[in-house]
């Protein structure tokens, strides 16, 4: 097999909370507070539907295909050049996305931290840093989410409590003032992160007990909900009608936090804690881009592939987006490929998967009153 390593449902689940929360923490309560305004704390339970959703389509796919991602079944369900077609515009969209992941962590850290820094030295050295762990398989990735996971949410909770004198509640008044559209517009553009889950298709063939991947699933996509909710929560609490005017609110949150004039500039902290998840995430993509790059080639090994890959996120990164302001514009407007590729598509799949089978069954069953019917 491609892949010799096994991963258990626990840490898939992991896995996948790195991946989806890293980059929402940071804009997500800027987005939904362009819409959802004091409602914006609504928003990711409308949206975690979209992830509950796709984590059903992933795990139905893998029950008819169980040791194979999205990229081999397509072929099965659809023939070879359709298959192919379809993997070949999957792989083309976790190139771009990663890329954009990338560029998204070198704006943050360079306008926020390394102001003097050029970007392409901090995308490079987070790209190298994320082939060495693709380049040592899933358990790698698996094993440093773990590692990396209790610290980071251990240090959230201690940011959380320093902000609890700043918090002021009636900020989140009148609740649903103008109804639910307001939260379920704000709730759009986040679903495409929920949608991201979809990325389990690449994990479900390689599970030690992949009974438990569906329930592991679940469970990840209620837990990053509720820290989005907990997120939007504390911007609201501390900006008001204000929030969308801060690009990253949690950032601009902690810069809030004073204790005794001695402990301070704790937004150093969220970097540091933050930096981890962004490597999960990229590791994550980076990891299904090429491994189902390599299964689109029929090849038997993926690690040939990481080394070049990852110097074709780099050049995506670069020439894919020319500013901070255009990189927000890609990643409100591009919610509707995520619904493409991570929804879309695979209900699709498994749609034809299911008349197909039922057309089998059917015609075995004619088949079997014939045999009787011959043998009377």
């Amino acid at each position: 097999m491609i892949e010799k390593g096994r991963i258990s449902a626990l840490q898939m689940a992991i896995i996948m909370h790195p991946t989806i929360i890293a980059t929402a923490t940071l804009i997500v309560p800027y987005i939904t507070g362009k819409y959802a305004k004091q409602d914006l704390w609504l928003s990711p339970i409308w949206s975690s539907f979209a992830g509950f959703l796709t984590i059903y389509l992933a795990y139905q796919l893998n029950k008819h295909y169980p040791k194979k991602t999205v990229i081999q079944y397509s072929e099965e369900i659809l023939g070879v050049i359709p298959g192919k077609v379809i993997g070949f515009l999957y792989l083309f969209f976790y190139v771009f996305i990663t890329g954009i992941m990338l560029r998204e962590y070198g704006e943050f850290v360079v306008g926020n931290f390394l102001i003097k820094t050029p970007l392409i030295v901090v995308i490079i050295s987070m790209t190298f840093v994320c082939a060495l762990a693709v380049h040592g398989g899933l358990e790698v990735i698996a094993r440093t989410a773990q590692i990396f996971l209790p610290i980071v949410l251990a240090i959230l909770l201690f940011i959380a409590i320093l902000l609890i004198p700043d918090l002021q509640l009636k900020h989140m008044f009148p609740v649903m003032e103008k109804g639910l559209m307001p939260s379920i517009k704000g709730a759009v553009i986040p679903s495409s992160w929920f949608s991201e889950f979809f990325l389990l298709s690449f994990l479900f063939p390689f599970l030690l007990d992949r009974e438990k991947g569906f329930k592991w699933g679940m469970i990840s996509a209620f837990l990053v909900m509720l820290m989005l909710v907990i997120t939007n929560f504390y911007a609201l609490f501390l900006f008001g009608g204000i929030t969308d005017m801060f690009i990253y609110p949690v950032m601009s949150a902690t810069k809030y936090i004073s204790v005794a004039d001695f402990l301070q500039h704790v937004e150093s902290i969220v970097m540091a804690i933050w930096i981890p998840g962004v490597f999960i995430k990229i590791s994550v993509f980076y990891y299904a881009t090429v491994i189902g790059t390599a299964q689109w080639l029929n090849l038997s090994d993926y690690r040939p592939l990481v080394l070049p890959f990852g110097f074709l996120l780099v050049v995506f990164s670069i020439w894919s987006i020319q500013s901070l302001m255009e990189l927000i514009e890609v990643l409100i407007n591009m919610w509707s490929m995520f619904w493409i590729y991570h929804l879309l598509i695979p209900f699709l799949l498994l749609f034809i998967t299911f008349i197909r089978k039922r057309m089998v069954g059917k015609r075995e069953e004619r088949n079997n009153k014939k045999m009787l019917s011959d043998e009377r």
